[in-house]
């Protein structure tokens, strides 16, 4: 395991209509606050939003892919939803170690998503069997 503290990769996105309607026909998460205009226009957010799940979904392709990368396994992840994801807003996911166990192979990740103003929409923390 050759993991630093600190070690970070980010990954930026734009959730498309597209992938709202994949999303939800996969979840069977068919809240109207992410399908229906005129339900989403007289809600608290004025307008669809994404599914928070499918922004912190990012999170996934990053550990598995980047950071710890190829064969990490999840543990576990909390997640803390503080701002909607609207459709066409591009949001940048980050993952960064900040704990590494000496015992076993395992390490524990600041996971942060924000939109294109910086402002955080998710922030958790993951525990990931690194492989």
């Amino acid at each position: 395991m050759n993991l630093k503290i600190g070690d970070k990769v980010t990954l930026s996105k734009v959730f498309t209509e597209e992938d709202v309607m994949q999303f939800a026909g996969l979840s069977t998460d068919t809240n109207p606050i992410h399908l229906d205009d005129s339900y989403a226009a007289g809600s608290v957010f004025k307008a669809r939003i994404v599914h928070g799940l499918l922004v912190a979904s990012l999170f996934s392709g990053l550990i598995g892919t980047e950071l710890p990368g190829k064969g990490s396994i999840y543990l576990g992840q909390n997640l803390k939803f503080t701002a909607p994801v609207r459709i066409g807003e591009e949001v940048t996911a980050s993952v960064q170690i900040v704990k590494i166990r000496e015992d076993k192979p395992i390490v524990t990740l600041q996971t942060i998503c924000a939109n294109s103003e910086g402002q955080v929409v998710i922030e958790g923390e993951a525990v990931v069997k690194v492989s």
